[in-house]
């Protein structure tokens, strides 16, 4: 049985066929529904997967806090003849953008041909609660989806509205100047979108920047987490910014996240913010290699971040997402890079007092 006790192994969202490519499973990315006229507390999910050619993002649907799954339908690239393949992100507008009022559920994502030459960050959208999809617009297009650096791709988008707009944070390798930089882009309407912006580009051209994530703060300011791979010391650590723009990451100073122990986590992170947990509530971090989580609780003060075990499996960019009760986060994971036995598990870790 599926309970909320602090550390309890969850449940298999997904375990995929043998004629699956490893990893078979990757990335996995959830949203809780909070404007869907069905039952309150709906959870969607999805990540990348490697089925048989095109590859598609599947979408499925909890309507028990997360106990038991099902598929409730496929995202399958209706432009560009190539599949939907790397990085998922869903998000619900939380309000009206365009033509697309709030309850809308967005999707964007990576479309890459099989041979990986090119890189697409497409946008699609369902107003129907994740049953049915439509192709929206084209972001940003890159190219060969290798994290190389001298290669162009774009990839890992983050949705975020903010200021009655939507914006799309990414990972962008276009620029000559930088092996891999944060970038973000605007739109109004869903359809046309603003020029990149930089999040968080660093004079050293090795160093890689990358997976934005972002929570806003009950202080007004936003936190920025992103694994800064190609640093001397080897490894991604993670590192964080704080802003009270979130269009203007770049000029606020960042942080590389250190416990007052001194253990610094490593690669993929993922940020959420919670009113639970105290006076400022709780911010959590996951990381890639462990299964401990990060979290803060006094507005991401730098001397200020724990180490807490969650009893979660590691996955490569555990996704987090608090639920409804806003105690308990949802740990979704899709397993490691290259894993042969990739499943897609949930698990429930409860924000300490």
């Amino acid at each position: 049985m599926f309970r909320y006790e602090h550390g309890h192994h969850g449940v298999v969202i997904y375990k995929p066929p043998s004629n699956y490519k490893i990893p078979r499973v990757l990335y996995a990315r959830t949203v809780l529904l909070n404007h869907t006229k069905n039952s309150p507390g709906t959870i969607l999910a999805t990540w990348e997967n490697y089925s048989p050619e095109p590859p598609y993002f599947p979408i499925h649907r909890s309507t028990d806090q997360g106990k038991t799954w099902k598929e409730i339908s496929r995202v399958y690239d209706q432009v560009n003849g190539w599949g939907l393949r790397y990085q998922p992100f869903l998000y619900e507008l939380t309000e009206s953008v365009g033509d697309y009022e709030a309850g809308t559920i967005l999707l964007s994502g990576s479309a890459i041909p099989e041979d990986l030459a090119q890189t697409q960050i497409d946008l699609y959208a369902s107003t129907d609660s994740g049953v049915t999809w439509k192709f929206v617009s084209h972001v940003a297009r890159g190219g060969k989806a290798l994290p190389d650096n001298g290669l162009t791709p774009v990839w890992e988008p983050f949705l975020m509205v903010h200021n009655h707009k939507l914006v799309l944070y990414y990972s962008d390798q276009r620029d000559p100047k930088h092996g891999q930089k944060l970038v973000h882009q605007v739109t109004s309407d869903l359809k046309t979108w603003e020029p990149p912006v930089d999040d968080t580009s660093v004079e050293e051209y090795k160093a890689r920047p990358g997976m934005t994530t972002i929570a806003e703060l009950p202080n007004g300011q936003f936190i920025l987490t992103f694994e800064w791979c190609g640093a001397d010391e080897g490894g991604c650590p993670v590192h964080y910014r704080l802003s009270k723009d979130p269009l203007d990451f770049q000029n606020s100073p960042y942080y590389a996240l250190k416990t007052r122990d001194r253990f610094a986590p490593n690669g993929s992170p993922y940020v959420v913010w919670t009113p639970e947990g105290g006076s400022h509530g709780t911010i959590v971090v996951s990381s890639g290699g462990r299964e401990e989580v990060f979290i803060n609780k006094n507005l991401g003060n730098p001397g200020d971040w724990v180490k807490v075990s969650t009893g979660a499996p590691t996955s490569y960019t555990r996704s987090l997402m608090a639920m409804a009760d806003r105690k308990n986060i949802l740990i979704v994971g899709g397993g490691v890079l290259n894993g042969k036995n990739n499943t897609i598990s949930a698990d429930v870790f409860q924000i300490p007092a």
